[in-house]
């Protein structure tokens, strides 16, 4: 076994890792136990909600405060941990617990889960990492369980509220509410909301961008990457809460009847939720078609690199549209915060994005074969919540056919551990070219 990792990329090792993890809670979910009923899940169901768990997704095929007993309940918390922070970290950690140093290979296997650009400082990085989690987990939940309280047991609101903490920091979207419903009773609460939008808006920053923060007081500088992350979120946020709040203004099937401030709250949840939380305080199925397709933008483009969330990235967004502007205003250098991007740098978030297109398209089309009783937006919207690891849905996932469900499952793994990482794991090392063909002038536009 030693000798078949040694020889493995990380990029395959880190899809192995994630396949086993995902293989292991799927057999926890089929046990007796795991389950109210006592029969367990069926398989096809529980790798369903396995990889959904691993992949920090949140598509469910059964409720989950309905069907699980608090084992299988665990079990999923304990998938969406892992899948969260990345079965690296918590290798790292097992091994320095240990006393062991962390190998060379180690590190390239670090460098590649958290999409960092160099190896320095790495086992650094994984320790405050651990620490971040569990003291924003640890705020969030004691939040959430002092609400909770005032409408369930206090036993029941501390589990509820550190389930929903680690839950939504890790942009997973599971909750325990039951019936489907989600967070709906909740939409004009401002504890809730903004405690679980902040929880998501975190983890969804990314560990580097975290840690620059972190030692901003001694470096009085951020990188490139944070200043694109945070500025980016920012305006993503804004922009989308202020469109929601037009679009849904007089639907009362979501925020048409609440107060003023109950509207803002519903709006502002609506757009960070799609940053590939998952979790929703407004039915979605009931929202305007113009919300569901700014949804469906939100969700492809997702949130920081490194970070608990999919989609393309927020950074990708970023570098393509810089380019759009650069190339329309007939600049040569595609520039953001005075930094030159460079053609590497581009290629790759073009290839990332296209990627994620073909895999959209692909999906939304295998989708409208397979199901059929459904509208194109029902399958789009969906497709797009597996890919970019979200967990939103219009109502499709619990009636999906086997087919369906086997390829939403193949999306969510392919949308958390990236189409690049995917790709690079399944082909060969790329060689140099060994001549290089003439140029070609083609017409554009």
């Amino acid at each position: 076994m030693k000798k078949l990792i040694h020889y493995l990329s990380p990029p395959k090792i880190l899809v192995l890792g994630f396949a086993i993890i995902i293989f292991i809670g799927a057999c926890l979910l089929t046990l007796p136990i795991a389950t109210e009923n006592g029969n367990g899940l069926p398989f096809l169901n529980a790798v369903f909600t396995a990889t959904s768990a691993t992949c920090v997704t949140g598509l469910i095929v059964v409720d989950t405060g309905d069907t699980f007993t608090m084992f299988g309940e665990i079990v999923i918390l304990a998938l969406i941990q892992i899948g969260g922070l990345g079965f690296m970290t918590f290798a790292t950690l097992f091994f320095l617990l240990l006393g062991k140093k962390i190998s060379l290979k180690e590190r390239l296997l670090l460098k590649e889960a958290f999409n960092n650009i160099s190896m320095a400082g790495l086992v650094k990085l994984v320790k405050r990492i651990l620490l971040f989690t569990a003291l924003i987990e640890l705020i969030g939940g004691l939040i959430l369980s002092i609400r909770f309280s005032f409408d369930m047991p206090i036993g029941k609101a501390i589990y509820f509220g550190f389930f929903h903490s680690i839950s939504n920091f890790n942009n997973a979207g599971f909750d325990l509410m039951g019936g489907f419903q989600g967070l709906t009773a909740y939409v004009a609460d401002p504890f809730v909301v903004l405690t679980i939008c902040a929880l998501i808006t975190i983890g969804g920053l990314g560990f580097i961008v975290m840690n620059e923060l972190y030692e901003y007081r001694e470096t009085k500088r951020l990188s490139v990457h944070s200043k694109i992350v945070l500025s980016a979120t920012v305006i993503l946020t804004v922009g989308s809460t202020l469109l929601i709040f037009l679009f849904e203004y007089t639907n009362s099937k979501t925020i048409g009847d609440l107060t003023g401030m109950g509207k803002i709250l519903g709006s502002f949840y609506q757009a960070v939720t799609p940053r590939t939380a998952g979790s929703n305080t407004l039915p979605i199925g009931d929202l305007t078609h113009s919300t569901l397709f700014l949804t469906i933008l939100l969700m492809f483009i997702g949130a920081g690199s490194g970070s608990t969330a999919g989609g393309i990235k927020i950074t990708t967004f970023a570098v393509l549209a810089a380019t759009l502007w650069a190339q329309i205003r007939g600049k040569e250098d595609v520039v953001l915060f005075r930094r030159r991007i460079v053609i590497e740098t581009i290629l790759k978030a073009l290839t990332v994005a296209m990627c994620g297109m073909v895999i959209v398209v692909f999906v939304t089309i295998f989708l409208s074969i397979t199901e059929q009783k459904h509208s194109f937006m029902m399958y789009l919207f969906e497709a797009t919540s597996a890919f970019g690891t979200v967990g939103l849905s219009m109502g499709l996932t619990p009636e999906l056919t086997p087919a369906g469900r086997i390829v939403i499952i193949l999306t969510m793994f392919a949308g958390r551990l990236g189409p690049l990482t995917i790709a690079f794991a399944i082909t060969k090392r790329r060689k140099p070219e060994a001549f290089h063909h003439p140029k070609g002038n083609i017409m554009i536009g």
